[in-house]
């Protein structure tokens, strides 16, 4: 028994010595929420819209047919240097080679028909001719037969001439005046067959006029079976190889053969969101890198940016959850490459490299700022009648505040904040420089802090301590 009545003392006394230990480490803890603070200073905001995408050159063509045959020579492989005019390959010419001679036969054709047709006019000229003066003759002959007849129409009435006579008269009349209606028809055949004579000339040469057309066409392909260099550059692409064929036509796209770029001058294309699109403007700065430059930025400025968003084809979608980007293209400054062109790599991107971009907004020096993570949000606090109000409303009105030390406490203070970036924020209103607010922990500014509460400031060495 009275080993157990001191086996209870001794826990009695251990229990009230570890409460009394307890209390006594409460009350040396210090108090209130560890924060950091800093202070309100000046300083240079970039605010930067970042995006990813890729190098292009500024020019880059694509080269196709536009005849179909075989490749018979490829003159460059792909690396190559080119200049404009360069022959660069040959399609197999012979099938138009002989339609070329098809067509030359086909002109030569038709202007023979030309010169029958002028042979044929100048006939029936002379026919018509040979007509008129035939009908002058017989005109003249019916004339002066006429005149004899009417003086033998006075003599047969006194008697003079007998009945045979005047009938005699009377029939060589009416003769001369069928043969005068016979040549006067020959004459309107003859001017007929003129008239035809030159329509079938016109003819003639209309079809001298298309085929000089289709043999120009003919020719023009022939000389497309040899493709030229458009412009000067690399041949960055090269699809076929000699031997292949190629189909081309004049209404749509051919084979495409080759891409000759200028690679001298290169430009990142880059997908930006709706949200950032209206903030970049042409000739801002931008920041790039390559991904096959590690820890290398070089530099650019944005040199067109779309008016129409990169998803959107020939059918418009309404679906609102779907991402919009617009293409912004920028181009990369060769000063900020130089070095590794005077290292003996002339080319340094290549078509097709992955790289991102910080495309330089706005820029603000000497502007009240703080840490970004010193900004945060709160609800408006309402009365009662407000509050009423507030359950009517679809939103809660929500106001940016950040918390400045007041002794061992803070105090919130409403602010209007201005552009950004990835550390600090611009200060519109609502602080002083040389305020010290709290820049964390995040956690405690974030959800924790309210407006007199005790805080304290974190130690430094204890913090360094626990990191070793």
């Amino acid at each position: 028994m009275r080993k157990n009545n001191t086996l209870i003392y001794v826990l009695i006394v251990a229990t009230l010595g570890l409460i009394g230990f307890v209390y006594i480490k409460g009350q040396s803890k210090p108090k209130g929420e560890e924060i950091t603070v800093e202070k309100v200073s000046k300083r240079t905001i970039k605010e930067m819209v970042g995006a990813s995408g890729k190098v292009f050159p500024e020019t880059e063509v694509k080269i196709s047919s536009d005849v179909s045959g075989e490749i018979v020579e490829l003159l460059v492989e792909e690396g190559d240097s080119v200049v404009a005019g360069q022959l660069l390959c040959k399609v197999d010419p012979d099938t138009y080679k002989s339609m070329v001679e098809r067509g030359q036969a086909t002109v030569n054709s038709s202007k023979a028909q030309v010169a029958n047709s002028a042979s044929g006019i100048a006939r029936s000229k002379a026919q018509l001719i040979q007509a008129e003066a035939q009908l002058e003759q017989i005109k003249s002959q019916v004339e002066n037969q006429s005149d004899i007849h009417n003086r033998n129409v006075l003599l047969h009435k006194e008697g003079v001439i007998s009945q045979a006579d005047f009938e005699n008269s009377e029939a060589a009349l009416k003769q001369l005046q069928a043969n005068f209606r016979s040549i006067e028809a020959n004459v309107k055949t003859a001017e007929a067959n003129v008239e035809s004579a030159e329509q079938s000339k016109r003819a003639a040469e209309f079809t001298v006029k298309s085929s000089q057309a289709s043999l120009k066409e003919m020719t023009t392909s022939l000389k497309r079976t040899t493709i030229y260099a458009p412009m000067g550059g690399i041949v960055s692409k090269l699809n076929i190889e000699q031997g292949e064929r190629v189909v081309g036509t004049a209404q749509m796209t051919g084979t495409e053969i080759m891409r000759i770029a200028n690679l001298n001058s290169m430009e990142v294309q880059v997908d930006v969101s709706e949200n950032d699109v209206l903030r970049v403007a042409l000739k801002d700065e931008v920041e790039i890198e390559v991904d096959a430059y590690l820890d290398r930025k070089f530099i650019g400025k944005v040199t067109e940016i779309a008016n129409s968003a990169s998803n959107t084809g020939t059918s418009i979608s309404l679906n609102t959850d779907q991402v919009t980007n617009f293409i912004v293209k920028i181009r990369i400054d060769p000063d900020s490459y130089k070095d590794i062109v005077q290292k003996g790599k002339k080319f340094p991107f290549r078509p097709g490299m992955s790289a991102s971009v910080d495309i330089n907004t706005e820029t603000q020096q000497d502007v009240l700022s703080v840490p970004i993570q010193s900004v945060t949000t709160r609800e408006e606090e309402k009365d009662e009648d407000e509050e009423e109000v507030k359950k009517k409303k679809d939103e809660d009105e929500i106001k940016e505040v950040v918390f400045v030390m007041s002794a061992d406490t803070v105090k919130m203070v409403e602010v209007k904040t201005g552009i950004q970036d990835d550390e600090n924020i611009q200060i519109l209103s609502g602080l002083e420089e040389g305020e010290e607010v709290v820049s964390g922990p995040y956690s405690a500014i974030s959800r924790k802090l309210k407006e007199g509460m005790q805080v304290r400031l974190e130690d430094k060495e204890k913090k360094k301590e626990k990191s070793k």
